[in-house]
């Protein structure tokens, strides 16, 4: 189906959307194996819903690494921002888990990259105290010294968000 207008979105029938919807479905849930079958079968790795998820970002946030692999195993893209600047990394980070967090950076995910406020997944990892992730993403090379659009460091944001760990622990691995 080509669209005559490429300027307007591509008008879809009731059983397509059906379709879209349900792989939706599929990936916060965790249906590792009919995703596995879906890609298999040119299912596109990067498809992104109408606020810019993608399948990666969603398995990311809803912590599902078997549907993480599957998607990096098959092109999806581990730094395919949503519409507010979000990675797969840095929802990861959020949601504390450290098994997508390593999946993410072992299949190329940017330590490093941030959204449009600035903000690293080591930043969001800090201000949530999510201290493993820490650690995590500094043993693959993050950069404890970046900033925000605010000008704050990691240590500087889990300060602010009152953080009861991450702050002591990057002031002493920023000593050395």
């Amino acid at each position: 189906m080509q669209n005559e207008d490429p300027s307007q979105p591509l008008a879809l029938d009731e059983e397509t959307i059906a379709f879209v919807q349900r792989i939706f479905q599929y990936t916060r849930a965790g249906y590792a194996d009919e995703l596995a079958s879906l890609l298999k079968q040119g299912l596109p790795p990067n498809l992104r819903n109408e606020k810019g998820d993608s399948l990666l970002m969603l398995t990311c946030y809803h912590g599902h690494a078997d549907v993480a692999e599957q998607l990096l195993m098959h092109g999806g893209d581990p730094e395919l921002a949503n519409d507010r600047g979000q990675t797969p990394l840095a929802g990861a980070a959020f949601k504390r888990d450290a098994a997508i967090v390593r999946l993410l950076l072992e299949h190329g995910a940017n330590v490093n990259s941030s959204g449009p406020d600035g903000r690293t997944a080591l930043m969001v990892a800090a201000m949530f105290n999510r201290t493993g992730i820490v650690e995590l993403r500094l043993a693959h090379g993050a950069d404890i010294d970046a900033r925000d659009a605010q000008g704050l460091t990691a240590e500087e944001a889990a300060r602010k968000m009152e953080a009861p760990d991450t702050p002591e622990q990057l002031a002493r691995l920023a000593q050395g």
